[in-house]
């Protein structure tokens, strides 16, 4: 596919998983399912939080939004890869690439954000427990949460728009099986030096800013339990910030492994994709599993949903 250049690409074609057929459906079969779950379990958070008046607190407002991104961020690739598995058909318009490289840079960006959030939270609530109603008030999570989504989606429009500005002429076949920076801008026939830089750059300011908000916090966080004295007293401060930080250690793991390698890394393509697969579609799965089953408040509160909608059928 050599020779296209800006104006005359009008798609891309997406590496897909596997290049044996027969193992396409059986994939179509796994992933469907995944996603179903992943549909089901962030739901059922999400209602659980709506329905419970007890869980309207700062805390179960950033876990309805981190919920919210855990259904949208594998919407933006995984119906496409399903897609790709039934038909065979792995070709993606330019638009369409475009558009999905867009969302999910942007819905990857704002879980960064939202994550050094509710590191913030867990900060404000474990070492200024007495302030914590006044510093973490109803305006102040709206801002919050606010300012998440919008600084993702400017932070993936910046890295949209400088990626498709690129020429393209050496091929059209993206080595994932879904539209992302690196694979799209490694297809460019211009000079892609600036447009690195321009990645580090921008990634380094948002990126590094939001990984340290959420180190530093849990830094205070840990000092201050162990200062406290009884056993039970750090059992129960830790609880509040347990599954948090399960989650934040899983997000930063995938994430790193599959944007910052070494240059040799390059050449495993099946590598790339498996730990891309394990960031965009095994962890939204596993979040509503590992705040429901580590905060017994979300347990209890999606325990009376399903008593209830029993209860009714």
């Amino acid at each position: 596919m050599d020779g296209y250049n800006l104006t005359t690409v009008t798609h891309f074609i997406l590496t897909g998983l596997s290049d044996l057929p027969e193992v396409r459906y059986p994939l179509f079969v796994v992933f469907a399912v995944t996603y179903q779950v992943t549909l089901v379990g962030n739901g059922a958070i999400l209602f659980a939080i709506g329905t419970e008046k007890k869980l309207h607190t700062p805390m179960y407002y950033f876990l309805a939004s981190l919920s919210l991104l855990d259904i949208f961020c594998p919407s933006a690739t995984v119906p496409k890869m399903l897609d790709n598995l039934l038909t065979g058909n792995h070709s993606i318009s330019f638009l369409g690439c475009a558009l999905q490289l867009y969302f999910l840079v942007a819905l990857a960006g704002t879980e960064v954000f939202l994550l050094a959030v509710m590191a913030y939270d867990r900060y404000v609530a474990i070492c200024f427990p007495l302030r914590y109603t006044l510093i973490m008030t109803k305006a102040r999570c709206a801002q919050l949460a606010a300012g998440t989504w919008a600084a993702g989606f400017l932070h993936s429009l910046l890295h949209t728009v400088s990626t498709f500005c690129l020429s393209f002429c050496k091929s059209n076949r993206v080595n994932q099986y879904y539209c992302d920076v690196p694979p799209v801008v490694a297809l460019s026939c211009s000079s892609i030096y600036m447009e690195e830089m321009f990645i580090l750059v921008v990634a380094g300011m948002f990126g590094i800013g939001a990984f340290l908000t959420t180190f530093i916090s849990y830094m205070y966080i840990i000092s201050t339990i162990l200062k406290i004295q009884s056993v039970e007293g750090k059992c129960k401060a830790f609880s509040t910030c347990a599954s948090h930080l399960l989650v934040v250690c899983l997000f930063y793991g995938t994430v790193i492994f599959t944007y910052i390698r070494p240059s040799y890394s390059q050449h495993s393509a099946a590598r790339d994709r498996l730990i891309a697969m394990l960031y965009g579609i095994i962890t939204p799965m596993l979040n509503p599993m590992i705040y429901s089953l580590r905060n017994t408040e979300v347990k209890g509160a999606l325990s009376r949903v399903l008593h209830y909608k029993a209860c009714l059928q």
